[in-house]
């Protein structure tokens, strides 16, 4: 997953790890991000984000932006990252990514202890060319898991 944000006109994308479904309706993620990040600041501050889900095919740059600051990097030029104006929030969409939700911070009292934001999602983008691509999944320690075979199983729910 990559987290966008935007602080005082400039924008940062971040690869993030550790992300949850809290709530389905509204649909809601909590999400961890560390305050020695650079975009802790300017997420505790602006409250908002986008969190883009990158095909596999994007894994190495995924792996480059994570291994520098934007304190330091211009990540969105260094990477050629092609970004557009999201709808409802300022940070950027990343339109080479499967999805990006548009999130408002709702819920930061998790977020001294554990770093924790807890996010309202308004707003979902999806690229239809991406369709079915596969998704990377951070095992930690540049260990990566592609997704893989789905299969349906009968649900009172589905």
């Amino acid at each position: 997953m990559l987290l966008a944000t935007s602080d005082r006109g400039k924008p940062n994308i971040m690869a993030m790890s550790w992300h949850m479904m809290v709530e389905f309706t509204p649909p809601r993620i909590a999400c961890i991000v560390s305050n020695r990040n650079h975009s802790f600041a300017a997420l505790k501050r602006t409250k908002e984000c986008v969190i883009a889900i990158p095909p596999a095919t994007m894994a190495r740059t995924v792996v480059d932006i994570g291994n520098c600051t934007g304190a330091e990097v211009d990540k969105i030029a260094r990477f050629r990252i092609p970004t557009r104006p999201a709808r409802h929030v300022a940070p950027p969409l990343l339109p080479a990514c499967i999805a990006n939700l548009e999130c408002r911070v709702v819920d930061t009292r998790m977020v001294s202890a554990y770093c924790m934001f807890v996010l309202d999602v308004v707003h979902a983008w999806t690229n239809p060319a991406l369709r079915g691509a596969s998704t990377i999944h951070h095992q930690g320690w540049g260990r990566f898991a592609l997704d893989g075979r789905v299969i349906r199983l009968p649900s009172g729910k589905a």
